[in-house]
């Protein structure tokens, strides 16, 4: 029997694929041509993934479970799109200060579950810690709780690697 994450997942979503090209490649900001019930006209999604081109990754923090997700229902009832992760609880400023003041940069290279994360911009080690983020298990909840999305694998991560310091634009 073949074992190992790459046989686990093309199992897990009973598919085939080429293992050299990316199973699921969504767009979480995009402006896109849709059409409503006969009224054409464009859908603005920021921070959401499409609920009609199959299935969608919905990260949770570094320091939680990350889901693969099928969409499900009628897509115009959420507006042919689902949410692409928990968010932040709070603005990255906040965040920072926040964690800052409670956590040091060693305490945040290693998460609850064990993963390790390499970030060379201290800054977004506290902007993004895990604490900074929603509950991914509410969102999730909410999804097929509103027959939005049907849970197909949940992922945790084993390692973050967060761009470098010189890679790194700011909006």
């Amino acid at each position: 029997m073949r074992t190992g994450p790459r046989f686990a997942t093309r199992f897990a979503l009973r598919l085939r694929f080429d293992l050299g090209a990316p199973l699921i490649d969504v767009c979480h900001n995009s402006v896109v041509a849709q059409d409503d019930g006969g009224r054409p006209g464009w859908l603005h999604r920021k921070g959401a993934a499409p609920a009609t081109e199959g299935f969608v990754v919905v990260p949770g923090s570094r320091g939680s479970a990350s889901y693969i997700v099928e969409p499900a229902g009628d897509p115009s009832a959420c507006g042919w799109s689902l949410a692409h992760g928990a968010g932040l609880k709070w603005g990255r400023t906040q965040a920072r200060d926040k964690v800052a003041a409670r956590s040091t940069a060693a305490s945040l290279v290693r998460t609850a579950l064990g993963s390790v994360v390499i970030c060379e911009d201290r800054d977004l080690l506290f902007e993004e810690a895990p604490e900074a983020y929603k509950s991914i298990d509410s969102v999730i909840g909410a999804l097929v709780a509103g027959g939005h999305a049907t849970v197909v694998a949940v992922l945790h991560p084993l390692l973050t690697y967060k761009v470098r310091r010189t890679e790194r634009s700011r909006d």
